[in-house]
């Protein structure tokens, strides 16, 4: 079944029903991951002067491949029609988003492939970059920009971005991002080509720092948390292992992660051994 072929409003009605019928999202939604930049950390070394700037927003980012939206793995999402029939036939890319500390909203929504929930209308698909396209960022921005007014749709628009003169000037836009609940900023050089892979051309300025790790231990709990999962034992990609228990909420320590699970973890840096240092349970990675 050829569904990547067909127009974007009959292909996501195809794949609700094909979901609501019980086949397995890796039959009905699979697909090449899409090539995607990636950003590397901000460092004060850098001029903050030649990148555009805009907030971190804590959404799934999803590609639009001009067909369909997609998560980074691949996987579609199934969208309502009425959304995705908004959308150009040139690839986007960008956050599907519900607004400032709604991630696990926005996350269950997807995952229940309900295409239908009226919670959609609350979504809005932030677009940040053109996939592929000719030209710097600039230049892509301002491409962007004509595509989204031209589109007319409420919840398709463009992440907001703005210059800065210097590392001061990023630094308050940081801090008063940070204040109001955003998760930081991002950083687009102005003069960058398009490129997938990681690469200086974006950046990240964060708090903290985002990791994964496996799951391989339930340790047991003591006093207060006696007879629930007092930390998880985890082990990171290249082998290290460490106990992950602050932020688990009490339901997750009635309920952990099945061990197997890769599980988020935030951390403020790494000490000399390369444990990290504070490091604080985020989420379950249950979006491929």
């Amino acid at each position: 079944m050829e569904i990547d072929r067909m127009p974007p409003h009959f292909r996501s009605i195809v794949l609700a029903l094909l979901l609501a019928a019980g086949w397995p999202s890796s039959v009905v939604a699979e697909a090449p991951a899409p090539a995607v930049m990636l950003a590397e950390r901000y460092r004060t070394d850098i001029d903050p002067a030649a990148y555009w700037v805009s907030e971190k927003l804590d959404g799934v980012r999803a590609i639009w491949d001009g067909h369909g939206l997609r998560l980074r793995s691949g996987a579609a999402i199934a969208a309502p029609a009425w959304f995705v029939a908004a959308l150009p036939p040139e690839p986007l890319d960008g956050e599907l988003w519900m607004g400032r500390r709604s991630f696990d909203r926005l996350s269950g929504l997807i995952r229940r492939n309900a295409p239908d929930d009226p919670a959609w209308r609350e979504v809005r698909y932030m677009i940040f970059d053109l996939p592929g396209a000719a030209g710097d960022f600039s230049a892509r921005l301002a491409r962007l920009r004509r595509i989204v007014d031209g589109r007319g749709a409420a919840w398709l628009q463009a992440v907001p971005q703005h210059r800065v003169a210097n590392h001061s000037a990023l630094q308050r836009r940081f801090e008063e991002t940070v204040r109001g609940g955003g998760e930081g900023l991002m950083l687009h050089r102005a003069d960058a080509q398009w490129m997938p892979g990681r690469s200086s051309a974006l950046l990240k300025l964060t708090p903290w720092q985002d990791a994964e790790a496996r799951v391989l231990a339930h340790l047991p709990g003591k006093g207060r948390l006696r007879g629930m999962t007092g930390s998880l034992l985890v082990e990171t990609p290249d082998g290290r292992r460490f106990r992950l228990g602050s932020g688990l909420t009490d339901a997750l320590r009635r309920d952990p992660p099945p061990l197997g699970t890769l599980v988020t973890y935030r951390y403020r840096d790494l000490t000399p051994s390369g444990l990290p240092r504070f490091p604080r349970f985020l989420r379950p990675r249950d979006l491929p």
